[in-house]
Formats: C-alpha cells, sequence, structure tokens
C-alpha cells in the first residue's frame, strides 16, 4: 500500500494484477486499484478533477485528466473517508501511476491539488 497526506488528506493505493483480463500475447496487461480518501483536516473538501500520469515499463507516458472520480465528485466532511476502485490497462508487464487531485474547500472555495502516491503495477511472475 502506498500512502501520501496533502494538508490533512491522506490518500491510500491498494494495486492488484487481473489475469483474468489480462492477455500478454495481445500486450494487454490490467491492473485493479483501490482508493482511499481520508479527511483529516478541520475543512469540508469537495473533489472536483483528477490528473493521471500512467507510465508503461517502456517509458511510455500517457496523461488523463477528467471531472472527480468514477462520474462523482465527491464532498469529504471533516474525519469522513470516500473510497473507489478502478483498474489500469498496460501494455507492458510493469508500469506505474501518480497524479493529483484538485480539491476545494467548500467554507472559502480555495482549490488546491492533494498528490496522489506513485505506485508499482506489476505482474506477479516478473517479481520472482
Amino acid at each position: 500500500m502506498e500512502i501520501c497526506t496533502t494538508n490533512g488528506i491522506t490518500v491510500r493505493v491498494e494495486t492488484q494484477f487481473l489475469p483474468g483480463h489480462s492477455n500478454a500475447r495481445a500486450e494487454k496487461f490490467l491492473f485493479g486499484y483501490h482508493i482511499t480518501i481520508e479527511n483529516g483536516s478541520p475543512f469540508t473538501v469537495q473533489l472536483l478533477r483528477r490528473h493521471w500520469n500512467i507510465w508503461d515499463s517502456n517509458g511510455m507516458l500517457r496523461e488523463v485528466d477528467g471531472d472527480g472520480i468514477i462520474g462523482q465528485q465527491p464532498i469529504l466532511e471533516p474525519g469522513t473517508v470516500h473510497s473507489y476502485s478502478s483498474y489500469c490497462n498496460l501494455i507492458t508487464e510493469m508500469g506505474r501511476m501518480s497524479g493529483t487531485y484538485l480539491m476545494m474547500r467548500l467554507d472559502n472555495e480555495t482549490e488546491f491539488d492533494v498528490v496522489i502516491p506513485e505506485f508499482k503495477m506489476v505482474v506477479p511472475f516478473k517479481m520472482n
């Protein structure tokens, strides 16, 4: 598990390889990831946007931007948690992701970035 805290917002990431949805001959390696966002700040915040950097082990970088996460722009009161799961496809057996969430404090509409910690995606047979 990878963990990072920015301005009182903690992001935890867990990953897993999805062999049933992968095909090495077709250069398709699918990884699931589960993210937990915890608001440890004294302010109510809303997640507005996401930005992802996705690297395959061949050095290819893809950037993904969009509103919210999985169609939502969750509001987190102080002390609350929001979790979601998604997936990433790679064309190599290993890769990594990192990024940011654009958040807004609802009391004064101040926007700030929250770091999503870099995490690795590696097919299990590459770890031996």
